[in-house]
């Protein structure tokens, strides 16, 4: 009797959770309502707000949970999900949105596990960053010719092709020395980019990420950095050896946790192709030069990895649920990884936030910063680290720290300064308060 009672209220669960989350195809327009939806059902935790326009006019808008929505709190990390990058790759968005529906209806629930996970960070949730795109693809009348137009932007431009190329100098940097991190953009970045491209860079440099997951299709696999390879080869020549980052192994687990929380990509061998545990390093399967996840790190604290989640980058309605039970338990676990390493205050004697501070860990060359308001957050697996805060104008301090597998370590700097504190011009006042309130409330 015990085992059918278990059988049955495992499926009683399963029907709820199929029950909360609507499986269709999503055009704009009922993109946008749903995103409304969500956030009438939940306005208490979440917020709705655009970062741009793509090219045709569309909204490139984000909804955002937290328990105290529209504001960092400090200490808790902000975190992304962003889909339909290419247009016709559309699983992504789907799964996007019927995460925000889960996640409301879940919370409203009293479900525990998400409750603590909007209540410990912030998550900004972008479905749909080619909008424009998935509309072409949308509007095919074959599965054929959907998996084959609609990629591009409306200008024909592969968005995944068109950031900045930080790779060169972070490979010339590491050969004759320079920054590891936070790499400068071109003065005239703005005129080299398209708009969807331009206004999630702008989106990212405005927010302080931990944590990111950038959702394709095609096929089904978890790829991390670097994606540009040392030795340029093309995809289906065979496989160049992997481009690794300093944060490999770190990178490696991340791309790890969702492959063996995901259905079935942990087994490899999907789509004609075999990924050992369900996970690639980017350069290692083909090079991609001025990609968002290298971009990412490079550019900003951000880590990011790309998920490929379907063989068929336009799957049939039928095929909607099954792909989000097999998405689900994934894509709440990865979010959950924010969790780990190291985070603190950079503070100086008086106790006020030192922003843009550098935490350093020995034998790992990237460091992060610390943000505007002071915190920061370094990822890390469980080790014994030595660890550096510095800023200009302070002394630096250094700490030994054991990192475990469960929560951050918690880790604050208090820095003495060396040299009379620098007057900020209201130039460079305006310029930062004019970054930071650009997605505030209202």
């Amino acid at each position: 009797m015990s085992g059918l009672l278990s059988v049955f209220l495992h499926l009683l669960l399963l029907f709820k959770l199929v029950a909360t989350v609507t499986f269709r195809h999503h055009r704009y327009e009922d993109l946008v309502r749903t995103l409304y939806k969500v956030h009438n059902a939940c306005p208490y935790i979440t917020r709705l707000y655009s970062i741009g326009r793509s090219v045709e006019g569309r909204h490139l808008y984000v909804l955002e949970f937290s328990d105290q929505p529209g504001f960092h709190e400090l200490l808790e990390p902000e975190v992304k999900y962003v889909g339909n990058m290419h247009g016709n790759e559309v699983l992504g968005r789907e799964l996007l949105l019927q995460l925000s529906e889960f996640l409301c209806e879940e919370f409203r629930n009293g479900n525990q596990r998400i409750v603590q996970l909007v209540q410990s960070m912030r998550l900004h949730i972008l479905p749909s960053m080619n909008p424009d795109g998935y509309e072409v693809a949308a509007a095919q009348d074959s599965n054929i010719s959907r998996n084959l137009v609609g990629r591009n932007n409306a200008n024909g431009v592969d968005l995944n092709r068109n950031f900045p190329d930080l790779n060169t100098y972070i490979y010339y940097n590491e050969k004759y020395g320079g920054p590891n991190h936070h790499l400068p953009l071109p003065d005239n970045w703005k005129n080299q980019v398209e708009p969807e491209t331009r206004a999630v860079i702008q989106w990212i440099r405005s927010f302080n990420f931990v944590l990111s997951a950038n959702l394709h299709g095609g096929a089904v696999v978890a790829n991390y950095p670097y994606d540009k390879s040392l030795e340029q080869r093309v995809r289906g020549s065979r496989r160049a050896a992997s481009t690794r980052t300093p944060d490999d192994k770190l990178f490696q687990k991340l791309a790890k946790v969702y492959s063996y929380a995901h259905g079935w990509m942990y087994h490899g061998g999907n789509c004609g192709d075999y990924f050992q545990d369900g996970i690639t390093n980017g350069a290692s399967w083909y090079s991609l030069s001025k990609g968002m996840q290298d971009f990412n790190y490079l550019h900003t604290n951000c880590f990011e990895i790309t998920l490929e989640l379907s063989c068929d980058k336009f799957p049939n309605e039928d095929r909607l649920q099954y792909e989000w039970l097999g998405n689900q338990e994934a894509l709440i676990q990865f979010l959950e990884q924010v969790h780990h390493g190291i985070k603190g205050m950079v503070l100086d004697e008086n106790n006020n936030n030192v922003p843009g501070a550098v935490i350093s860990v020995s034998g790992i060359n990237h460091d992060v910063t610390s943000s505007n308001q002071g915190d920061y957050f370094r990822l890390l697996l469980p080790g014994t680290y030595t660890v550096t805060a510095s800023a200009p104008g302070f002394n630096p301090e250094t700490v030994i720290v054991t990192v475990g597998p469960g929560e951050p370590k918690l880790v604050d700097f208090q820095l003495k300064r060396s040299t009379p504190p620098v007057t900020e011009s209201p130039k460079q006042h305006l310029e930062a308060e004019s970054d930071q309130s650009k997605y505030s409330p209202g």
